[in-house]
């Protein structure tokens, strides 16, 4: 057998950790953007220790090497007495670090926005979570469109130093058939090339937002 048919024989292997890599990118993704929401939520709030709080957090994560964040969630909580799965740290580390890069990138929309909007949707009657999901975050979604989609490909690629705590996602599986068949190239041109569909995927959905939010004058111009 030539080493490609060696490679495609264990496609079984890279459907799994392709599955594996698109369920950790989507659970994480859901959960970035959610925290994200809160932190920009605090950070336009009334509370000055809450946003320094959310600060010194966004902050912090910006400064840290993801490896060095999963690595310790994984390996080093165990020596204070948390511990949790690799799937679990893995998901835990992908939402924790890039919800900071998310509150960060609608921070900067939101400052980008008329200053009297948000006092004339308090006079329609609009208050708090309400005028937020109705008025702005649709706003913010449309106008960092591109940076969004740009930090989703940097949580995509992230999720390949997942392999230093056993995940077994796409990576992993390139690795595990490139050491068992001795293999060195072919394998993780496979997982390149899986890696590159779905960064042209969320690339894809971005050109859609972006040409949305410019139908109503939002967005790049």
């Amino acid at each position: 057998m030539t080493d490609w048919e060696i490679v495609l024989s264990e496609w079984p292997r890279f459907a799994s950790g392709f599955g594996t890599t698109l369920a950790l990118f989507l659970i994480s993704t859901l959960g970035a953007f959610l925290i994200g929401m809160i932190f920009v939520n605090i950070l336009y709030g009334r509370n000055p220790i809450a946003r320094k709080a959310v600060g010194i957090y966004i902050d912090g994560m910006r400064m840290l090497p993801f490896l060095i964040f999963v690595y310790l969630l994984y390996y080093g909580l165990p020596s204070v007495g948390i511990s949790m799965s690799a799937w679990t740290a893995g998901i835990v580390g992908l939402t924790l670090y890039h919800c900071a890069y998310v509150g960060e990138i609608l921070r900067g929309a939101w400052s980008q926005l008329p200053a009297g909007q948000a006092e004339a949707a308090r006079a329609q009657g609009h208050h708090g979570y309400r005028m937020f999901g109705r008025i702005i975050l649709p706003q913010l979604v449309l106008n960092s469109a591109p940076i969004l989609g740009n930090q989703l490909i940097y949580m995509l690629k992230d999720t390949a130093f997942l392999m230093i705590i056993t995940v077994q996602e796409l990576t992993y599986a390139a690795s595990s058939v490139q050491s068992m068949y001795f293999v060195p190239l072919e394998p993780f041109v496979v997982a390149l090339l899986l890696y590159w569909a779905m960064s042209l995927s969320i690339e894809g959905l971005v050109l859609i937002v972006n040409r949305f939010a410019k139908e109503r004058g939002l967005g790049d111009s």
